[in-house]
């Protein structure tokens, strides 16, 4: 989905995050040129935007969602087309972070461009005042700042901060194409320095270094404190810092210092480390460089397999990582409180960074943000916390927070005082309210378009419930099914709930939705359920689920009513097969689907070979006759091949041309709920389909390819096996032949049959144990 406002966009400066500012703009659909400069001496003047371009079609994690997106991406230098600025809608300034290189460059813009096009930069420490200082009235009021976060495809914020001057209009068009059709989430930032998310999370960073060095707390139980128990990437602060580059620090607090106003309280941690500056200067800038607070010494360690080492903070030498005993028991599961009164230096370490840098984050409202949503929204989209500065203090309790700041003679910031023994968010009337700073309540607001099934339950009971799956009323008749089991798996629960849930749709409601807000949509079938079964020889049981999950799935798929799939995050196995039989899939754009069975060894077993069968024989351009689909369906699930992204699916068939994609993840449901809709009238549901498979011949051609694979070492012996099972399957199991025509039924007798098969194999059952315990496949 695109707004059809903004048409094309122009990226200035083809470094890392402005090429990926324009391939994400690709991703939308939208037309994307990006300039750089033209080197000195250079016989290619568009050698800088052509690199970046060539670089990111072999970067990982892929900046394009399908390498078919780099085609709009157009190369230019900013000499010899800054003139192509006039066709575009929008330009995004991502150059080196001199002011007077900027504003050099705003002069020649505003020499070209339209009015009423907007120009943003993407600076984070510069002030907007200082940018457009000089320049007419007219380019102030296009002018605003876009804070796009790295990876511009994969982190969701992006802060606006606008000018006294800025044109709302303007402002509004860009917030609105960065969220529709860029899939961001916007969050308005005043123009203060390293605006909301850096300001905290650096300040956040270099509380934890110095606590760190100052206590003698070793790298990993730092990480081990600073992490999953405070609700952060299990990378901590110091697993953090060597992602981003341990030489970007210096160049922030240089920024912070000399930007913040002489009372902001990072002044008193900001301090130069004697090792960070001797490790930067030797090379151990974190990944990109040597290696950093963590390294892999390739020259050690068994097998040539390297050994993984750490810095020891108190003499600079590197020593094998050890295994921090960090928290335990409820510190450890998310219960701040208990974090910060742990005893010893875990209790100390914890108090020091979480204290005060919730306090920071307290201070910012309203000076850096307007309230206290835009400061959590932030630091969990822009840092990928579980929970925003006032969430956690929702849980450590405002007035703890306050008294024991005041104790240690520190500022209590007035919102603090403000909350006294209230939380900063509660439930009032079935919807979220957050507390002002002037001590009133209000609703938390989405954006029209924007709907979460969190919002719903706060107001609504389920339809239905069991242990593993819901039904909730979504308004304007249309249902949601929702997965709620440990990474969403599905089991008979599942299926049973399905069963009721047909009868009673299509009794009182006009349409299904298949949707979670989890990130996770489903990882596939319970297999942890599944091994228990068979380690008991529950074989009846385990029977019975895989014609279950046949029955429920074909009842969504002939049910008299619209179904559609709205999957976002991992579809896989029995994930992608419930996909595979709606009526219609509304994906977010970041889809990672696929038939994966193959790769624990088995096979799709609730009647995804003949959906892709019948998805792959109806392809545009797809030779006639029964062996290229069949072929092609063999090729991508016997390699358990799985979508990179929603357009990938496309790719593969497992989204058809009338389904839609989704680039926000908060407008997902509502865009599911739209296209449900969009069925109802004169709805009935798809006749059966029926086959003609390839046969006894067909088998033999598969057979040898994957024989081929396995000499040169490309396929194991069980691979082999497994690979076999799946092409009777898809073939015809030696019962049926070209002449024949295989109903929908037999089809899914062939599955069953060849399911049950793989799962008394003791080297299938060692394959599902391996990915339970590792969560990495066995190559047995």
């Amino acid at each position: 989905m695109s707004d059809n406002t903004i048409k094309k966009v122009c990226v200035i400066g083809a470094g890392t995050m402005g090429a990926g500012i324009a391939a994400q703009v690709a991703n939308a659909g939208v037309p994307a040129l990006l300039l750089d400069i033209v080197p000195k001496d250079a016989t290619n003047r568009n050698v800088v935007a052509e690199g970046a371009v060539a670089k990111m079609l072999k970067t990982e994690p892929a900046p394009f969602m399908s390498k078919s997106a780099a085609r709009l991406v157009e190369t230019g230098n900013i000499e010899d087309h800054l003139d192509k600025i006039a066709e575009c809608d929008w330009v995004i300034e991502a150059v080196i972070e001199r002011l007077d290189i900027k504003q050099g460059l705003y002069a020649k813009l505003e020499a070209v461009k339209r009015e009423g096009t907007a120009v943003s930069s993407n600076t984070s420490t510069i002030p907007l005042a200082n940018l457009v200082e000089g320049r007419s009235d007219a380019f102030k009021r296009d002018f605003l700042i876009t804070h796009f976060f790295n990876p511009p495809r994969y982190m969701r914020l992006m802060e606006i901060v606008t000018g006294a001057d800025t044109d709302a209009a303007v402002a509004a068009k860009v917030e609105r194409f960065a969220d529709v059709s860029l899939g961001k989430t916007v969050v308005k930032a005043k123009d203060t320095p390293g605006f909301i998310a850096n300001r905290i999370g650096t300040y956040w960073i270099q509380l934890g270094l110095n606590a760190a060095f100052d206590m003698g707390i070793t790298v990993e139980l730092a990480d081990a404190i600073a992490g999953k128990p405070m609700g952060v990437p299990k990378t901590g602060i110091f697993g953090l810092v060597d992602l981003v580059g341990i030489d970007l620090m210096p160049h922030l607090q240089a920024s912070l210092t000399s930007t913040l106003p002489a009372g902001d309280l990072y002044h008193g941690i900001a301090r130069d480390i004697p090792l960070i500056n001797r490790m930067i200067g030797e090379g151990y800038t974190g990944r990109k460089g040597k290696g950093g607070f963590y390294r892999l010494n390739k020259e050690a360690g068994v097998q040539g397999r390297g050994r993984k080492e750490t810095i020891d903070l108190a003499t600079g030498e590197y020593r094998p990582t050890i295994t921090a005993q960090g928290p335990r028991g409820a510190a450890a599961k998310g219960d701040l409180k208990a974090l910060v009164e742990s005893k010893g230096d875990i209790g100390a370490y914890a108090w020091a960074v979480l204290g005060d840098t919730l306090a920071y984050a307290a201070s910012l409202v309203p000076s850096a943000a307007d309230d206290v949503v835009a400061v959590d929204d932030a630091m969990k989209l822009g840092y990928n916390w579980k929970a925003g500065p006032f969430e956690m203090i929702d849980t450590l309790g405002a007035r703890y927070l306050a008294e024991r700041l005041a104790a240690e003679g520190k500022a209590v910031p007035e919102i603090l005082t403000v909350a006294g023994d209230r939380t900063f968010y509660r439930i009032e009337n079935g919807k979220r309210q957050f507390l002002g700073l002037d001590g009133e309540y209000r609703d938390v607001v989405r954006p029209e378009g924007v709907m979460r099934l969190a919002d719903v339950k706060l107001s609504s009971k389920p339809i239905l419930r069991n242990a593993s799956a819901a039904l909730w009323d979504i308004g304007d008749g249309v249902v949601c099914l929702e997965f709620t089991g440990k990474m969403n798996a599905l089991d008979g629960e599942v299926m049973k709930l399905i069963g009721q849930a047909i009868p009673l749709v299509a009794a009182q409601y006009k349409a299904l939705v298949v949707y979670n807000d989890a990130d996770t949509f489903s990882a596939g079938a319970n297999l942890g359920l599944a091994l228990f079964a068979v380690n008991i020889a529950a074989w009846g049981e385990i029977e019975k689920l895989v014609a279950g999950g046949q029955l429920a799935y074909k009842g969504l798929k002939y049910a008299p009513f619209p179904v559609v799939g709205a999957p976002a995050g991992m579809a896989l196995g029995g994930g992608c097969e419930i996909l595979l039989h709606c009526d219609a899939i509304q994906a977010h754009a970041e889809l990672y689907c696929g038939l994966v069975e193959c790769g624990v060894g088995l096979v799709p077993g609730w009647g995804g070979n003949g959906e892709m069968i019948e998805r792959w024989r109806g392809a545009p351009g797809m030779p006639k006759g029964p062996m290229p689909a069949v072929a092609k369906v063999f090729e991508m699930v016997s390699t358990a091949q799985v979508s990179k992204s929603a357009q990938q699916a496309r790719e593969m068939m497992i989204l058809r041309s009338g389904d839609g994609i989704s680039m926000n993840r908060d407008r997902l449901l509502y865009d599911a709920k739209q296209k449900a809709l969009s069925l109802v009238e004169g709805y009935t549901p798809p006749e059966a389909p029926e086959f003609k498979l390839p046969g006894a011949g067909g088998r033999t051609a598969l057979g040898l390819a994957v024989e081929g694979f396995h000499k040169r070492g490309m396929a194991t012996d069980y691979d082999v096996v497994v690979s076999g099972v799946l092409a009777d399957v898809l073939t015809g199991g030696g019962e049926f032949d070209l002449v024949d025509t295989v109903s929908e039924g037999e089809l899914l007798k062939l599955e069953r049959d060849a399911f049950m098969g793989r799962l008394r194999d003791a080297r299938s059952v060692a394959r599902v144990e391996h990915m339970l315990e590792t969560g990495k496949p066995l190559r047995n």
